[in-house]
C-alpha cells in the first residue's frame, strides 16, 4: 500500500510518500524551485517522491492533503464576522486567494496532478486530514513508541492551535485542544514581528537573540510580568488566553497593534535594519522565557492526563530547541521524540501516515531500536557519475578519491588548519536542519570562525549561533546532555570544564561584547552567549559517512566536535543538487567543497 502526503498553499509546501508504513521519501518544494519557504503546490517534490517510490499516480492507494480547507474557511469567515467592521481590507485581500486556490482545493489538486502526469480520475482516492492530526501523526507514528503522549503546538490549523493527544498502536486520540485566536505560535510570531523579523520564517532568529538579554535586569523582569498580566493569562495546564487588544493577526494585515505594544513596553516596533538596543534584547529574552514556561506546563499536563512515559512533539513551536531542552532537563518524560520536520512541511508526512494507519487501519510496527525517520535523510541523492557530469560541464578542476577514508583524512586535516568545507553527501535532509549531508563545516576552536561563517559564508546576522555536530559516543564529554539529539532539536549547556568563567558583569554586556567574548577555548564557535549549544549527535548506523569524518577529525584534532551549519546562504533554501552546491560554493568564501568522492579547492 502506497500513500502520498501533500502540504501546500500556506508556507513550506512539501510531499512525502509511504509504502506499507515505511517512509520512502520526503522533501520540501523550496529545494527544487529555489524559492525560500515556497508555498505553491509541490509539483517537483511530488515528482521526486513518485520517482523514488517507483510509482505512478494511478498506482497510489490514496493522496492525503494535510488539512481541511473548508474548516479553515469557516474559521476565517467567523473571525472576520466577530471583529467586523475591523479587518475589511484584510478580508478583501484574502478572499480572492481563497476563492481561486484554497476553497476549491479538490479541483486544484486534481488539476495540478494532471500537470505532473496523466492519470485516471476515477482511480484517484483523495483524502483530507485535520492539520493538527497531521502534526500528531508525523511525530507519533515514526517515533518508535508503542504508546506516547503527543503535543502539537503551532500558529493555527483549522481552529486548533495546540493539542494534547494520546497515541497507542495505530490510533491517535485528541484529548484537549486550544483554539484560535489563542495561540502560543501566534504569540511568539507576534513578538518576532515586533522585533523586526519576518513571520513564519524568522522565529528561530528570535530564539537565538533571546540569550543576549539580561535575565537579571529589572526591565527584563518587568517585561515578563507585563506579558503575563497584560498580554496573556497563563493557566496551570499550559493553556493561554491572549488579550486581543494587543494583536491584529485575527483580522488585520499585521501581527500586533503597534500602538498598544509601544504604550505597554515603551519601545517602538524595531525596523529590520535597526540595531538591537538592550531593550529589544530584554524583550526577546522575556518572550522566550514565557514561551518556555508555557511549553513546560503543557508537557507536564500532557504527562498528567495521558500517564504516558514518552512524549512526541510537532508543530512549528516544537522547533524551539531551547524549550525542548528544558523538557529534557526537567525529566518530565522518559523519552522524547520531536519530528525533525516539525513545521508545515512535516504535515505532508503526517498526512500520509495518518492515511495509512488511521484511515486504512493498518497495524503499526513498533521500532524498539529507535525512530523510523532514517535520520531524516529522505531527499534526493546523486552518485559520482551524476556529480562528475556536472563538474565536467562546468569545467571545474577536482580531485577524485578512490577510498572514502582518505577523503575523510584529508578533509579533517584541512578543517584542522581553519578551512571551511562545503560537505555534500548522500540523501538530502527533510526539515529545516542540515544534518551532515548538505552542510558547511568548520573547526569550532579556530579563531574568528563564527564571525567568518556569519559574515563571509552565510551572509547573515552576526548574532546568530552555530550548532555543533559531535560523535554520539563523545556527547557527554562536551555537553550536559544525556539524551541523543540526532535532529539538532535540543539545546543543552556546554560542560563546565569546557567553558571560560565570565566576569561578574557579563550579563550587562552589550550584544557585541557578549558575541565576541571568549566563552570557550575549544568550542567558541558553537557555544552561545549563555553557555549553551544546539546539538547534533551523530551515530554510525544513521550516517556512517558523516560519522567517519568526525572520527577522522577526532584523530587529527583531538576532538570530534565540528561546526555544522546548513549548506546555503541567507534567503536561499539548503542546496539540493550538485549544481546548487557548486553555485553556492562559488559565491561564498568557503575554502573547499567535498561532493561525493570529489574535492574542489577554491584556489584551483
Amino acid at each position: 500500500m502506497t500513500i502520498l502526503g501533500i502540504s501546500a498553499y500556506y508556507h513550506d509546501s512539501a510531499a512525502a510518500i509511504v509504502t506499507d508504513g515505511e517512509i520512502i521519501a520526503a522533501a520540501q518544494e523550496e529545494r527544487f524551485t529555489r524559492i525560500k519557504n515556497d508555498k505553491n503546490f509541490p509539483a517537483e517534490a511530488i515528482k521526486y517522491c513518485l520517482s523514488e517510490a517507483g510509482k505512478s499516480i494511478d498506482e497510489l492507494d490514496a493522496i492525503v492533503f494535510y488539512d481541511k480547507s473548508f474548516l479553515k474557511f469557516e474559521r476565517l469567515i467567523e473571525t472576520y464576522y466577530s471583529f467586523a467592521p475591523r479587518g475589511i481590507f484584510s478580508f478583501f485581500k484574502s478572499i480572492p486567494t481563497w476563492l481561486n486556490e484554497k476553497i476549491f482545493i479538490k479541483q486544484n489538486i486534481r488539476k495540478e496532478l494532471k500537470k505532473i502526469q496523466h492519470y485516471d480520475p476515477k482511480k484517484l482516492n483523495l483524502l483530507f486530514t485535520e492539520h493538527h492530526l497531521s502534526h500528531a501523526a508525523s511525530a507519533f507514528f515514526p517515533s518508535g513508541f508503542e504508546e506516547a503522549a503527543i503535543l502539537t503546538i503551532d500558529g493555527v490549523g483549522e481552529w486548533a492551535t495546540t493539542t494534547i493527544c494520546k497515541g497507542k498502536g495505530n490510533k491517535i486520540e485528541i484529548l484537549k485542544e486550544m483554539k484560535f485566536p489563542h495561540s502560543v505560535g501566534l504569540l511568539y510570531s507576534a513578538f518576532t514581528y515586533y522585533l523586526g523579523f519576518s513571520v513564519n520564517s524568522d522565529e528561530y532568529k528570535l530564539m537565538g537573540l533571546a540569550p543576549y538579554g539580561n535575565a537579571d535586569a529589572e526591565e527584563t523582569i518587568h517585561f515578563i510580568d507585563l506579558i503575563k498580566t497584560k498580554i496573556l493569562r497563563l493557566f496551570n495546564d499550559g493553556s493561554i488566553l491572549l488579550n486581543q487588544e494587543y494583536f491584529e493577526y485575527a483580522y488585520g494585515l499585521k501581527m500586533t497593534n503597534n500602538k498598544k505594544f509601544e504604550q505597554l513596553f515603551g519601545i517602538k516596533r524595531r525596523k529590520p535594519s535597526e540595531e538591537f538596543t538592550s531593550r529589544y534584547l530584554n524583550l526577546a529574552y522575556a518572550i522566550q522565557n514565557v514561551t518556555e514556561e508555557i511549553v513546560l506546563k503543557l508537557a507536564r499536563h500532557a504527562k498528567q492526563i495521558t500517564g504516558c512515559a514518552n512524549l512526541c512533539m510537532a508543530g512549528g513551536v516544537a522547533l524551539n530547541c531551547v524549550a525542548n531542552g528544558k523538557i529534557v532537563k526537567e525529566e518530565i518524560f522518559g523519552k522524547l521524540f520531536i519530528q525533525p520536520a516539525a513545521g508545515d512541511a512535516g504535515g505532508a508526512l503526517g498526512a500520509a501516515l495518518a492515511g495509512y494507519y488511521i484511515y486504512f487501519n493498518q497495524e503499526k510496527n513498533y521500532h524498539e531500536k529507535g525512530d523510523s525517520m532514517k535520520g531524516s535523510y529522505l531527499g534526493p541523492s546523486f552518485n559520482n557519475d551524476d556529480i562528475l557530469a556536472v563538474l565536467e560541464d562546468k569545467k571545474i578542476s577536482y580531485k577524485k578519491f578512490s577510498a572514502f577514508s582518505q577523503l575523510c583524512d584529508e578533509t579533517a586535516s584541512l578543517i584542522a588548519k581553519g578551512n571551511i568545507i562545503g560537505w555534500f553527501q548522500g540523501r538530502m535532509e527533510f526539515g529545516p536542519r542540515a544534518l551532515g549531508n548538505r552542510s558547511i563545516l568548520g573547526d569550532p576552536s579556530y579563531p574568528g570562525m563564527q564571525k567568518k561563517l556569519n559574515l563571509k559564508i552565510k551572509f547573515r546576522e552576526s548574532f546568530r549561533p552555530f550548532a555543533p555536530a559531535v560523535l554520539l559516543d563523545d556527547l557527554n564529554t562536551y555537553f550536559e546532555l544525556h539524551n541523543p539529539s540526532p535532529y539538532m532539536l535540543l539545546v543543552s549547556m556546554v560542560q563546565k570544564d569546557k567553558l571560560n568563567i565570565p566576569p561578574e558583569n557579563y550579563k550587562s554586556f552589550s550584544l557585541n561584547e557578549k558575541l565576541y567574548y571568549p566563552r570557550s577555548e575549544k568550542l567558541q564557535a558553537v557555544t552561545h552567549v549563555d553557555g549553551t549549544a544546539r546539538i547534533q549527535s551523530v551515530a554510525s548506523n544513521i550516517n556512517p559517512r558523516f560519522y567517519q569524518l568526525l572520527n577522522a577529525c577526532k584523530e587529527i584534532m583531538g576532538s570530534s566536535v565540528l561546526v555544522n551549519t546548513s549548506f546555503n546562504v541567507k534567503d536561499e533554501p539548503i542546496v539540493c543538487t550538485p549544481s546548487d552546491a557548486i553555485s553556492c560554493f562559488l559565491k561564498t568564501e568557503m575554502d573547499f567543497l567535498v561532493i561525493g568522492d570529489f574535492m574542489i579547492s577554491r584556489n584551483k
